[in-house]
């Protein structure tokens, strides 16, 4: 994947508002989250074991709890405005640690770009904030298998009259193109031909619903989910059929997961035994299903084929 991409969360009230999920995507947390678990983040988790495929399992059921790194975005991991934990990823944490015998999940809030190297200095246990896979990625942390698959999609005006179906439509018809601050939307663009320094880079898919609405573009890019939120109550827009964007000539689809520390090769793959069972059962898409995924977004993706092999 292109680099990350979660854009800063758009805040003209204070509580948490819906991100465009990867960089994976957003810079900062939610100031309704960090507020929730006030100083949550401040005390670090037990020091790395030398042991081989590392003991956090088993330092976890001692301790009952694992600490969660998320980044405050809506749909992956936020806390509501009643201060509880809750997105794709931690309500997905909260059934797969407690069958690993780990009754509670902690949230450690931090910025997108914090998430890896906090993991990486035991700031928290596991990384889960829906953070996209990629080879970059995999020199740093190892993650599980992905729990969700995203394709991108359009917003375009009600008709989709330029018939903006793709990145090359966008260039070939030369449709004004936004996108988000940081999006990996920016580089499918670039690759399909679309000059750099013409995209319209706006805070998140709200303001690029604005912009398409009030014509300043024809067309925003984001993520299939988001977009699709997005454009529900507009009476101007509408989202496009999900599609891959197109990466090194080859169509592309992201896959996000949970990142854990490269010595705890024990703990992931305790992790990825569950996961699978809940894919198999049907039980992981209820649980993702009430944060807007559909059955689209499931996935066989592993984190192999995502590392690059």
């Amino acid at each position: 994947m292109a680099p990350p991409r979660r854009s800063p969360s758009r805040k003209p009230e204070p509580q948490l508002q819906a991100i465009s999920g990867p960089t994976r995507r957003s810079l900062l947390a939610g100031v309704a989250a960090l507020g929730a678990v006030g100083a949550a983040g401040c005390s670090r988790v037990a020091t790395a074991s030398d042991v081989k495929g590392g003991d956090l399992l088993g330092r976890l059921r001692a301790a009952g709890v694992v600490r969660l790194g998320i980044a405050g975005e809506i749909p992956f991991g936020f806390i509501d405005t009643n201060g509880e934990l809750t997105g794709e990823a931690p309500e997905l944490a909260k059934v797969i640690f407690k069958r690993l015998g780990v009754d509670r999940v902690q949230p450690v809030p931090t910025e997108f770009g914090s998430l890896i190297p906090g993991l990486n200095s035991q700031q928290f246990d596991v990384v889960a904030a829906g953070m996209y896979v990629n080879p970059e990625r995999c020199e740093q942390v190892i993650f599980s298998d992905p729990d969700y698959q995203m394709l991108d999609s359009f917003i375009v005006r009600k008709g989709n009259p330029k018939g903006l179906r793709s990145y090359k439509d966008v260039v070939g018809k030369k449709a004004k193109f936004a996108t988000g601050t940081g999006y990996a939307e920016i580089q499918y663009a670039v690759e399909a031909g679309y000059k750099e320094s013409d995209i319209l880079i706006v805070p998140d898919q709200v303001a690029g619903l604005n912009a398409v609405e009030a014509g300043r573009v024809d067309v925003f890019a984001g993520t299939a989910l988001t977009v699709r939120e997005v454009v529900k109550k507009s009476a101007k827009a509408e989202a496009t059929e999900p599609f891959k964007p197109i990466v090194d000539g080859k169509p592309h689809v992201d896959g996000g997961a949970f990142a854990f520390r490269p010595t705890e090769t024990k703990l992931r793959d305790a992790f990825n035994v569950e996961l699978h069972k809940l894919k198999k059962s049907g039980e992981l898409f209820r649980i993702l299903k009430p944060f807007g995924f559909t059955e689209a977004e499931m996935t066989d993706l592993t984190a192999k084929e995502l590392c690059g092999g």
